[in-house]
């Protein structure tokens, strides 16, 4: 009697716990639609923000044409969370290389590429 008991007492517990992670699986499938709507919203806001505020600050320490790589002493990258320090970036477009050198000011804007934090804009302030 004490192994039907035992076996009687596990089942329902199981079945919790099977509906449980049904239930979490099922969530995001559920809220697909108000989730869209929320992300449509989301996108317009952020196209909408001045392109100006996502640009940061920073001075042109090294160009490297052959490795299509640059390094910049910079002030924070918002987008990044990101806060003020000398780094090596990629650049998304090797022409940009062209247009700066050591010791120039710029305005950039960098985001995360393929595993890589890319420089995806970048004006020189001569």
């Amino acid at each position: 009697m004490t192994h039907l008991r035992a076996h009687s007492l596990a089942t329902p517990r199981w079945h919790l716990a099977a509906a449980a992670l049904l239930t979490l699986a099922a969530a995001p499938w559920l809220a697909g639609p108000a989730r869209a709507a929320d992300a449509h919203d989301h996108n317009h806001a952020v196209a909408a923000a001045p392109a100006a505020a996502e640009l940061a600050e920073g001075e042109v320490r090294r160009v490297d044409k052959a490795q299509g790589k640059l390094t910049l002493k910079h002030g924070p990258i918002a987008n990044l969370s990101m806060p003020a320090m000398t780094m090596v970036f990629r650049v998304a477009d090797p022409a940009m290389l062209d247009r700066v050198q050591d010791g120039d000011k710029v305005r950039f804007s960098a985001e995360r590429l393929n595993g890589f934090i890319t420089v995806t804009r970048l004006d020189a302030l001569r």
